[in-house]
């Protein structure tokens, strides 16, 4: 089949396989638009049509030009490990580096997953006191900074404060004079504000079964987390500035797409605001955004000169979506994992020991399924007898002393702690973690065992607690106040002498190792 034949199918196809009430999309080959579709509706109830020009809420994309102003201002990023230091005055150990939350190597545990052990709700306002106190009250990290990766939004918060300190500009003039100008970013602005768009522009919650709302959101970010708004056409035309400049030493996306290391030497998967890594091949960097109701992926292959855009105003996929166009444009096809090998014997239930999280492993057709991070993650079986993902990240290699687990993008690797058994039902009470001035509460409401968390930001709702395994249960938290993310906490029961429950640990991939006490 023809590039072009690829390309119109497509086209075609993707607002079908990903289906919501609006979309975008964009493929760049030379600095040159092939692809400038869009389909649907921008505000469904308003009747406006997505249109290239319709204003959307990139988010987390966000972090890569806030990462662009730091080297730009101060290409020795070490002259702000003073301001990164007295922006944590409680922390209790060593400070990180702004290299280290350019990297998000800090530690740091994410604000917005903390929120809701403050007892955030999923439409919880979250502005700049919530954030300025959430960054100041900060007593611990979860990782010694530089030795491991994990996403933690405020890290380009706090980036993006010492900016506008330093500088006595705001983010918004700053991003308009050194990027968005320069790249011919026409509309692109800071939309603060999540409740509302200023063209009308929509983000819903909900699937095509059971039908489309729009999504309501209390976010308030002006900063450099997640704050820019642009249209397809302003991001088409970052990919073009990208092309264009790509020859240029000094230029900003060789600087920022340059390669990154932990502190022991091993390559980085994440640097500058962005994801590094390989795709049919190829290397590529990328990074997606997500608000609820809003979607987004760009992704850029620099040796061929390739760029792609999706923008979807639901929850469908946007970097499953990019990798299709991918696909269409390289005439490539997603390797197929080996069928018919037996069903493991080490499948179930364990604990990571570094992170203190729970590890499920489940048949699944003819691979497993790993529940350990923010969502599920598909790994496909070995004829050796391991699971792995094909682009060589999450491992499992079962070896005589125990199951390896390996997460390179992570730079971390253990053996797992078997739990498998049933739980114990003897864990309600009401529980304190003096980290957090919070409480958790666990209730057992005829039979079911409920949790909620209370704090800072008020009582959060009830939700039903899981049993994995001895002592092992999780609590979900499938609406976080950003998106999807925080998933599942791990809830690990700590008994004392007599077999009473006197505590827990707490914690999930993006903020861990809370303890809790019981207190009632």
């Amino acid at each position: 089949m023809s590039l072009s034949a690829r390309l119109d199918r497509v086209v075609e196809t993707l607002p079908q396989i990903y289906a919501g009430p609006g979309g975008a999309i964009a493929v760049l080959k030379d600095g040159k638009p092939l692809i400038r579709h869009a389909w649907g509706f921008a505000n469904a109830e308003r009747r406006l049509p997505f249109t290239p020009r319709s204003l959307f809420r990139i988010c987390s994309i966000t972090k890569q030009f806030t990462c662009g102003l730091v080297l730009d201002h101060f290409p020795d990023t070490t002259d702000l490990d003073a301001d990164v230091k007295a922006r944590l005055p409680l922390l209790g150990e060593r400070a990180p580096g702004a290299i280290h939350l350019c990297h998000n190597q800090s530690g740091l545990q994410d604000y917005w997953a903390v929120a809701m052990l403050l007892g955030g709700l999923a439409e919880t306002p979250f502005g700049n006191r919530e954030a300025a106190r959430l960054i100041a009250n900060t007593r611990s990290l979860h990782f010694t900074p530089g030795t491991r990766y994990s996403y933690a939004n405020q890290n380009f918060r706090i980036l993006s404060d010492i900016l506008e300190t330093r500088t006595g500009r705001g983010y918004g003039e700053l991003v308009r004079q050194r990027i968005f100008d320069p790249a011919g970013m026409e509309t692109a602005f800071i939309a603060a504000d999540t409740r509302a768009m200023p063209d009308g522009s929509e983000g819903y919650e909900g699937t095509l079964a059971g039908g489309f709302r729009p999504a309501i959101n209390g976010m308030f970010w002006p900063g450099g987390d997640a704050s820019i708004g642009a249209s397809l056409d302003d991001m088409i035309a970052w990919e073009a500035f990208i092309d264009a400049t790509r020859e240029d030493e000094g230029g900003l996306y060789r600087r920022i797409s340059a390669p990154v290391t932990f502190s022991d030497g091993n390559a980085a998967p994440y640097g500058f605001g962005l994801a590094r890594g390989t795709l049919f091949g190829r290397a590529v960097t990328r990074h997606g955004g997500a608000l609820r109701g809003w979607r987004s992926q760009r992704l850029h292959m620099a040796a061929e000169r390739l760029s792609v855009i999706v923008l979807f105003n639901h929850d469908a996929s946007p970097g499953a979506a990019a990798e299709d166009l991918v696909a269409a444009m390289l005439g490539a096809e997603k390797p197929t994992p080996p069928a018919g090998l037996p069903k493991p014997d080490w499948l179930g239930t364990y604990l990571e020991p570094e992170t203190g999280l729970s590890v499920r492993l489940d048949a699944s057709g003819d691979g497993v399924t790993l529940r350990y991070g923010t969502l599920p993650d598909s790994l496909a079986l070995q004829a050796d007898g391991r699971a792995a993902k094909p682009d060589a990240g999450a491992g499992l290699t079962p070896t005589p002393l125990g199951l390896q687990f390996d997460l390179p993008d992570d730079n971390q690797h253990s053996l797992l702690v078997p739990r498998h058994g049933a739980a114990a039902r003897d864990i309600a009470g009401t529980f304190h973690c003096a980290d957090l001035d919070a409480d958790l509460t666990i209730a057992d409401a005829g039979g079911q065992f409920y949790a909620a968390c209370s704090g800072l930001l008020g009582d959060g709702r009830m939700e039903k607690l899981q049993p994995i395994g001895q002592d092992l249960w999780v609590m979900p938290c499938p609406r976080g106040i950003d998106h999807l993310a925080p998933g599942d906490w791990t809830l690990d029961f700590i008994r004392d002498n007599a077999g009473r429950v006197t505590s827990l640990r707490l914690g999930c991939w993006l903020a861990r190792r809370f303890t809790y006490q019981r207190v009632a």
